[in-house]
């Protein structure tokens, strides 16, 4: 599988995302899906699954470094010292020494964000998290944010599919040798009916879901993350190394982008998004 490699990281293109799994079903999905070959795993505070998910990577016989793991800081814990304690909090429910990506997962800030991005780094020198980031970040908080860091943002995780014009972000994060981390790479399973996907991917012998995901996967410095709770579905997502969309093919999905085609945007945490 290609990497994405941005300021020292290499981040898996595809990686499994983890919400809304709880329990044995976080457990068994985390851990059936390293033995299918993933090798990015991402989590968060909220999603309340930290502990499964770390003592699925911990039973699953991979050495640390064969696994990319993400968490993200709930708003609630962000701030100098709350933040730091929170990361500790997550890394014994992980399980690990360090995670290789921690991100601020909204940008609502009842604290400066200069403070919070100062926690943050304070984590990544205490080497606590390999590599920094941030979520649901919109292109001038992209940028509130570089001017405070001092080590590299290296992500901005935001909902990502064909339905979704995310071109400001995109070009932002670029501008700053950043990735882009795509979640809900399938529109809450609205890809499955596309009949542009479904006719794209009858040419490839592929679902119209896995023509989504090869779509983000030829964009320069995008990651997926796709989320299931079936082993199939999980093949099936990372079944997308071995074909590739033509250049008109990559078009016609771009051109499936609507002005209304956000899906998440949770009333007061959510920023004012950019308009492409």
């Amino acid at each position: 599988m290609d990497v994405v490699t941005t300021h020292g990281a290499a981040i898996p293109k595809i990686g499994f995302g983890t919400f809304p799994l709880k329990g044995d079903d976080a457990r068994r999905m985390v851990g059936y899906a390293l033995k299918a070959g993933y090798r990015h795993i991402d989590t968060a505070q909220m999603y309340g699954n930290e502990a499964e998910v770390g003592e699925a990577i911990a039973h699953a016989g991979l050495g640390r470094d064969a696994v990319f793991l993400t968490t993200k800081v709930w708003p609630d814990n962000f701030g100098d010292g709350p933040l730091q304690k929170s990361v500790e909090e997550s890394l014994k429910k992980l399980r690990v020494d360090a995670v290789d990506l921690l991100l601020l997962h909204w940008p609502k800030f009842e604290r400066p964000i200069a403070e919070t991005v100062a926690a943050l780094n304070a984590v990544h020198d205490a080497g606590l998290a390999r590599h920094i980031g941030v979520s649901n970040f919109t292109t001038a908080l992209i940028g509130q944010a570089w001017s405070t860091t001092k080590a590299p943002l290296i992500n901005d995780q935001v909902e990502y599919h064909p339905y979704l014009n995310q071109g400001p972000v995109l070009g932002a994060v670029r501008k700053r040798g950043m990735s882009l981390t795509a979640y809900m790479p399938n529109a809450r399973g609205k890809v499955f009916e596309d009949e542009t996907l479904g006719a794209i991917g009858m040419r490839h012998g592929k679902t119209a879901g896995q023509v989504a995901l090869r779509w983000l996967y030829q964009q320069d410095g995008i990651i997926a993350i796709p989320r299931t709770a079936s082993e199939a579905h999980a093949d099936e997502n990372i079944d997308v190394l071995d074909f590739a969309l033509s250049d008109q093919e990559m078009t016609a999905v771009f051109a499936i982008a609507r002005p209304d085609g956000r899906l998440l945007s949770p009333p007061g945490i959510a920023p004012v998004w950019d308009r492409a």
